[in-house]
This record gives structure tokens, sequence and C-alpha cells, in this order.
């Protein structure tokens, strides 16, 4: 299984906690990185949450959001995707639903690709 398939999963996994490793930010120098933007992690439980998110993605960062508590179907879905798309369409970015489980927002610059690696 390749890197991205351990972070955004597979279609048909199941994903269980000891899946994942939890890896220490202090074991990594990262004083010598200039960066322009961040991957952030967000995980959307309501409507509030996508204050942070939209923030996010203002400030040009990419997010991947967990909106495993929320049923696609659901009207709180539809509202907070409505949201995430109108913030795309402002910055020029772009956003993708993957699965069930996920959104991935990024700002302007950055494409999402449809295809998956490896298949």
């Amino acid at each position: 299984m390749g890197l991205m398939s351990s972070i955004l999963g597979e279609s048909g996994s199941s994903r269980k906690t000891d899946d994942y490793v939890e890896l220490n930010a202090d074991d990594f120098d990262t004083s010598g990185a200039d960066v322009d933007r961040q991957i952030r992690i967000a995980q959307i439980s309501d409507t509030q949450d996508v204050i942070e998110i939209k923030d996010a993605v203002y400030d040009g960062d990419i997010v991947i959001a967990d909106i495993i508590r929320h049923s696609t179907q659901d009207r709180t879905m539809e509202h907070i995707s409505d949201e995430l798309k109108q913030v795309t369409n402002e910055v020029g970015g772009d956003i993708v639903q993957k699965d069930d489980d996920q959104l991935i927002i990024a700002p302007s610059g950055v494409g999402i690709s449809r295809d998956r690696l490896g298949r």
C-alpha cells in the first residue's frame, strides 16, 4: 500500500485505528522549512467547523476534511458542501469528495486529479 493510500484509504478497505501510526512532530527538523502552503486536516462535525476550513483555504492551504459523521444525503452536509464550493469558486481553487468520508479542498493554483494513481 502506498503512502497516499495509507493516508486517504483505498476504495472498499476498512480502516481501523491500529492502521495508523502516531508521528511526533518533534522528531522532524522543520527549522529550515520555508513553506507557502500547508496541508491541513480537519473534521467536520457541524457547520461551525466550516469557518476554520474556509479561513485555511483563503490563506492558501489545502484541507483534507473528514466528513464521516455526516451522510452525503444529509441536509447539513449539503449546506456545508455548498459553502465550501462557494469558497473554492471565490479563490479559484478545486474541491472533490473522496468516497463518502472525505472532502479535499484546494486553493488557487492547486488542482485535484480525479484519477487514482496505480490503477
